[in-house]
Parts: C-alpha cells; structure tokens; sequence
C-alpha cells in the first residue's frame, strides 16, 4: 500500500479540510496509507535557523521524505493557499540540494463552505507544487463544497454520489502515484 504525507494547510482544531482529508483517508484505507503531517509547529522560514535546524522542521522533512506521495489539502485565504502550506513548503525545498519535496508524486484538494470550493486556492498552489519538482496530478480535480450533512457522526462519507466522486479521486490519484514512484 502507498504512504501518502497528507499536509493540511488549515491549523484550525475543527477546520473543515483536516475533517475532509480524514474522512477521505478512512474512504482510501484500502488502497492508500494517510499519515498527517504537522506543519502547525514549524517556525516562520528563517535561513538563519538552518545553522540549528528546528526538530519540527527536520520531522517534517523525514515525514515527507518517507512517503510515496503527498497530498495537499487547502483551504482558500484571500483567493489563495495559506501561508502555512507555503511556509512548510519553503522549509521542505531546503537546505539547497536537499529538496524533500523533488520527484514526489503530488495531488491537491480542498474544500470550502463557498460555491467554488477552493478552486482559486489550489490554482495558486499548482505553480507552486510544480516548480518544487513534484509530479503533480492534474486529474481529476476536487473542488469541494463542504456540507456536513455528507458526512456521518464518525466523519465518513455517507452520501453516495459524494462517495463515488471521491473514489474517482482516490483511483486517480492511487493510479498516479504507481506510475510515478
């Protein structure tokens, strides 16, 4: 089974994409492995810092590092990804020559309360992933429109059109990622 570093850019305790990354992590359990990454504990990227590297951006790093894959999960801020996303990614491409994020094979999502989903957000971060060497999936694409009524009191996918359009996800991007490796 592939491990798939989940970074979830939303450091609220009840933020709707950690809910929405879990509850597709426990929907994929049977084809990919979910390890939530923190990124909440990394301190502003600092260069100066790397004479000491910070423990939390040296686990980060190994999490990533150990994992087949990485799957992005982004709220939208002001029509873009959150400083926090950018923050870990910026930790994760150095020192220079020790990019954890090159040759990964990637996917991004999100969700939002909003009619679009996300969809500017991950847009931005697309540029992103793709310079940092990540071999990005560019379909299918989930733009989520989080209610909660799709989801049952264990937050697992109850809704059975919601269930199918995820697991088209999922398929994709396990298929992906057995191509990429």
């Amino acid at each position: 089974m592939q491990n798939v570093a989940v970074i979830v850019g939303s450091l609220r305790r009840d933020s709707i994409n950690r809910k929405f990354a879990e509850s597709i992590g426990k929907l994929a359990s049977d084809r990919l492995n979910f390890s939530f990454v923190q990124i909440g504990d990394l301190p502003l990227y600092n260069d100066d810092l790397w004479q000491s590297p910070p423990d939390a951006v040296l686990r980060m790093k190994n999490e990533v590092e150990a994992a087949d894959a990485v799957l992005f999960v982004t709220p939208e801020y002001n029509r873009t990804y959150s400083p926090a996303i950018k923050n870990a990614i910026d930790w994760g491409t150095r020192p220079w020559g020790k990019n954890s994020w090159a040759g990964k094979p990637a996917a991004i999502i999100g969700a939002s309360p909003g009619a679009i989903g996300a969809a500017v957000a991950q847009n931005e971060l697309k540029g992103l992933v793709t310079v940092c060497g990540m071999a990005l999936l560019g379909q299918p694409e989930v733009y989520f429109t989080y209610k909660p009524e799709l989801f049952d009191g264990a937050n697992e996918v109850a809704d059975d059109n919601t269930k199918a359009f995820l697991n088209t996800f999922i398929d994709g991007f396990a298929a992906w990622i057995a191509k990429t490796k």
